[in-house]
């Protein structure tokens, strides 16, 4: 059977997905200023989750419809592909500056979650009671982040709000409906294409989940960042890749343990969980060591591509 549908069905539905996690963002943070809505809390709540709409989307899609594998190997796959990948690429196209913020909060809560979360995998499945402890997890990172805000020291996701266009009601309104419609519907045709994708090339779903699915929804970050990077505006790229992979790693993989309960393979927590980690770990090790010099340098910046050139070499293998 061609495989031509299902790539066109992926290829479109991430496109989708790109275009209209954008349109929701905007409209609900738009309807949130209508109705006097505080700038903290909108960062903290909408800005922030919309940045991580689309893997949540994807993973509450594929665990509905009985691909919870593909789910897990979204939330890992794209936390990977942001360090390894989007980190990587844009510290080559130019060193990124260390903010005081990401070093002493957001990064060492990244660290905490990571660690934390691992115990909650090892008795070998994902079950309600975890989606749960996800949730209360975030909700606890959420209220840390938002503690002791000096003038200038926000978390990076918070600076976006800023930048969003100010909407009327009923432009809000609109964009917010299309936006969360175009959603749902975009992440249906995505994990349709990768589930009939893996189906056919007799490709496990974890693993498409961990690197077509994961590549294509950290595409956004990975264009902003060298974007930013190109024009020298990327002093907000670090944060908010640790920012967005906390999302990833509590409320996207809190999608399949809530929907759709399954059990955790042992690759899954030697494999890919071990390489998240690592990678988190080589990125602090790095942000720390290079903190006198306020920057990540290209080095670090080829080790941690490198390093996910290898995980993609060794996930090939397995495939075959």
């Amino acid at each position: 059977m061609s495989l031509l549908p299902y790539i066109g069905a992926l290829v479109a539905g991430l496109v989708l997905l790109i275009w209209s996690a954008d349109r929701f963002v905007e409209g609900s943070v738009a309807l949130a200023r209508n109705l006097g809505m505080s700038p903290m809390l909108i960062g903290l709540t909408i800005v922030a989750f919309g940045t991580s709409a689309p893997e949540m989307l994807v993973s509450a899609t594929a665990a509905l419809t009985d691909a919870p594998a593909l789910a897990v190997g979204n939330a890992l796959g794209s936390n990977i592909a942001n360090v390894g990948l989007v980190l990587g690429i844009t510290t080559l196209v130019a060193p990124i500056p260390l903010k005081r913020t990401v070093l002493f909060r957001e990064l060492p809560i990244l660290l905490t979650v990571t660690i934390l979360v691992y115990p909650l995998l090892l008795d070998g499945a994902l079950s309600p009671m975890d989606g749960v402890i996800f949730l209360v997890m975030l909700a606890i990172a959420l209220f840390l982040l938002s503690r002791n805000n000096a003038p200038g020291d926000a978390p990076e996701f918070l600076e976006e709000v800023e930048e969003m266009p100010d909407i009327q009601i009923k432009g809000a309104v609109t964009w917010f409906v299309v936006g969360l419609v175009m959603l749902i519907v975009s992440s249906r045709i995505l994990v349709w294409g990768a589930t009939e994708l893996a189906l056919t090339l007799g490709v496990s779903e974890l693993v498409i989940g961990l690197t077509i699915v994961a590549i294509g929804t950290s595409l956004p970050e990975l264009a902003a960042s060298v974007a930013s990077a190109l024009k020298g505006h990327h002093d907000v790229a670090l944060g908010n890749i640790v920012g967005s992979n906390l999302f990833n790693l509590l409320a996207v993989l809190a999608m399949p343990a809530l929907l759709n309960p399954l059990p955790i393979e042992s690759d899954v927590l030697i494999r890919d969980y071990g390489t998240m980690a690592g990678l988190t770990v080589l990125l602090a090790a790095f942000a720390y060591g290079m903190q006198k010099k306020g920057k990540l340098a290209r080095f670090e910046g080829g080790i941690l591509l490198a390093g996910y050139i290898a995980y993609t070499v060794v996930l090939y293998h397995a495939a075959r």
